[in-house]
């Protein structure tokens, strides 16, 4: 306490009352002595008022900065140089309202987020569910022809697989920003993952004769969790089926050094403007050259399980000259 400015002066103000009464009550007596020290004692508790007042003024203030706080008023500064109490009270009272400001912002910024997923949520759901109804009413015509009948039974399940899809991609990608998912952190052989990710794209690829090869050796692991890292591994390969024409080739490759493990997947297809590149990973991102059934959110759902294991994925493309993707997930070194 004693350390405190504003307690040593304070104190120093009293001691220099005291002693100057002390000094002049010894050289009078009398009636004058009494008046003089009553003078004295009048003389501290002025001393007194006036610094408690001061304090008061002070106090207030802070209670003035911290209302408008409360009401979102972000950008003042009480900090001062000095030291004491009260300097430190007002610093420390400062940090805390940089750290309101920056989850106020963060806020702002997850609710900007928010209503964007909502309003293409909003989309992609609108066209499939528009289609399902008017094949619907179209369905209810008892004089419908039948082949008319298969083919939109058909069209309605493929728009509800998509619907299916679309749920499940957001109720992961929302699990893993939530940070909700717990990622298993084992030693996994990339040749089991690659193996277990090709099994969904199997068929598209024999359909297109898309030639596949496979470079790596059966002793290159990484540490991580092996069915989401499928999950990822499945979308980018279905990016690269969908954009490979027939007849087209796919290599998937990979190796470890001791700094990391690499997978890299490469395709012949038409590849990925220039432009768009930048947003390839973005959520709802559709280039100008993507399939009429692309939600765009593939990719964005593969880079998120990617970088939440401390991984890293890049793309290296032109256009018309096919995509590359390469992964890495980094070893710790202790």
């Amino acid at each position: 306490m004693f350390r405190n400015p504003e307690i040593q002066r304070f104190i120093l103000l009293i001691a220099a009352v005291t002693v100057v009464g002390t000094i002049i009550t010894s050289i009078f007596e009398g009636l004058v002595a009494s008046a003089f020290v009553f003078a004295t004692a009048m003389c501290l508790i002025v001393c007194f008022l006036f610094f408690t007042n001061w304090r008061y003024k002070e106090i207030a203030e802070l209670s003035s900065y911290l209302r408008r706080i409360s009401n979102g008023d972000f950008t003042l500064d009480v900090r001062d140089n000095y030291e004491g109490e009260l300097s430190i009270l007002k610093n420390d009272i400062y940090k805390v309202t940089l750290m309101l400001s920056e989850q106020s912002e963060s806020l702002r910024r997850d609710q900007m987020k928010l209503t964007d997923a909502i309003s293409d949520i909003s989309h992609q759901l609108k066209t499939p569910l528009t289609s399902m109804m008017v094949m619907t009413d179209l369905l209810q015509n008892p004089n419908l022809q039948e082949e008319k009948r298969i083919e939109f039974t058909n069209n309605i399940e493929k728009q509800l697989e998509r619907i299916e899809w679309l749920v499940s991609s957001l109720l992961k990608l929302s699990k893993i920003d939530a940070g909700t998912v717990n990622f298993k952190k084992e030693k996994v052989q990339v040749s089991q993952l690659v193996q277990k990710a090709l099994q969904p794209v199997l068929i598209p690829m024999d359909i297109k004769q898309l030639s596949l090869n496979i470079d790596g050796d059966d002793s290159v692991t990484y540490t991580g969790d092996l069915n989401w890292t499928t999950e990822a591994l499945i979308n980018i390969l279905k990016n690269c089926v969908e954009h490979t024409p027939e007849q087209g080739t796919i290599t998937i490759s990979y190796k470890e050094n001791a700094l990391f493990t690499e997978i890299t997947i490469k395709d012949s297809g038409t590849g990925i403007p220039k432009e768009d590149l930048p947003y390839i990973f973005k959520r709802f991102f559709k280039g100008k050259h993507a399939g009429e059934d692309s939600v765009g959110i593939g990719l964005a759902m593969a880079n998120s399980i990617i970088t939440s294991q401390q991984g890293d994925i890049e793309v290296k493309s032109e256009w018309g000259a096919g995509t590359e993707f390469q992964i890495k997930f980094y070893k710790r070194v202790i």
